[in-house]
């Protein structure tokens, strides 16, 4: 099968910053309980995902050396639209110029890894250049007023142009993409309300899921815990990346992480923490690189790839 490699990738976070010293002044909280149970200092947020999923598409070609024009398709993971309808990727597709097909896709915070699958299957089908961007404004759906969740979340975007690799050895090796729907009801939101999540039950479960993606797509691979050079797992909680990455025996500063600066931002989470490793040499050429998400559904994906171009 024809794989596919990332060979661009784009980033792009919410305007303001938000603190912990600043949610402590108006919740029953401190900077020191936020961090000591999250990991998370601040969080990113303002901009619609057309503004932001747009910003790290434009940077995600300039890299790759692609123009719009050259793409065969977008997709687009979001479970916070700017509008009902039209889907998000349709905005993209006219913001940025490009004459293909788009569609947004709903796993929630695995939808980035979702879509990364998705585009490796089109790359094989025969199409040369697909868009996956991750984007989420959780902002606009959290209760500011509710501590068990005003902490977590932020707004940011993320975005990877897939095409194929230009050596038979690098690309996507393995993928998985499951779903856990009697866990539905442990994160969810209604339309006009807030995020809502029994939190400890959350932890427990996506720990689990986590782990059991992860050395499925390693075995598919034929690889080894050891084998991999760097995880790169969904931004949410530092201790649900902790525990993963123990009982996947992977020594933690293997794990890619923004969360501390981002909070959780949902499909963005995944390529904000990737742009960062590579930036600061986590992620090199040649690396077998572990892709791990979990979210509301409860949904559940993987991606393990060889980096490259």
């Amino acid at each position: 099968m024809r794989r596919a490699t990332i060979t661009g990738l784009g980033t792009a976070v919410g305007r303001e910053v938000v603190t912990n010293h600043d949610l402590a002044r108006t919740l029953d909280t401190s900077d020191e309980w936020i961090v000591e149970r999250t990991g998370i200092h601040e969080r990113r947020v303002g901009g619609t995902c057309l503004e932001l999923g747009a910003e790290a598409a434009r940077l995600a070609l300039e890299q790759a050396e692609t123009e719009a024009a050259d793409l065969d398709l977008i997709i687009c993971s979001t479970c916070t639209p700017d509008q009902v309808f039209p889907a998000v990727s349709n905005r993209i597709q006219d913001e940025l110029g490009a004459n293909c097909g788009a569609f947004d896709l709903n796993a929630a915070c695995s939808g980035f890894t979702y879509g990364i699958t998705i585009g490796q299957a089109q790359i094989a089908a025969g199409m040369e250049r697909v868009l996956v961007v991750g984007v989420d404004t959780l902002s606009r759906f959290t209760d500011w007023q509710d501590r068990t969740t005003a902490i977590l979340f932020g707004d940011g975007a993320g975005a990877v142009v897939l095409a194929p690799p230009s050596r038979p050895d690098r690309g996507l090796l393995s993928t998985y993409m499951g779903s856990e729907g009697r866990y539905a009801d442990l994160l969810a939101c209604d339309f006009g309300g807030y995020i809502r999540m029994d939190g400890k039950e959350v932890f427990r479960q996506a720990v689990r899921v986590m782990v059991s993606a992860s050395l499925k797509v390693l075995a598919d691979a034929g690889l080894d815990a050891p084998d991999v050079a760097a995880v790169v797992p969904h931004q949410a909680n530092i201790r649900i990346i902790e525990s993963a990455m123990k009982r996947l025996g992977i020594p933690l500063e293997r794990a890619a992480t923004v969360l501390q600066s981002t909070g959780n931002t949902s499909s963005a989470s995944i390529p904000l923490a990737m742009d960062a490793a590579v930036s600061n040499g986590g992620i090199r050429d040649g690396d077998a690189v572990l892709l791990v998400g979990f979210g509301a559904g409860m949904s559940v994906a993987a991606a393990l790839l060889r980096w490259g171009k």
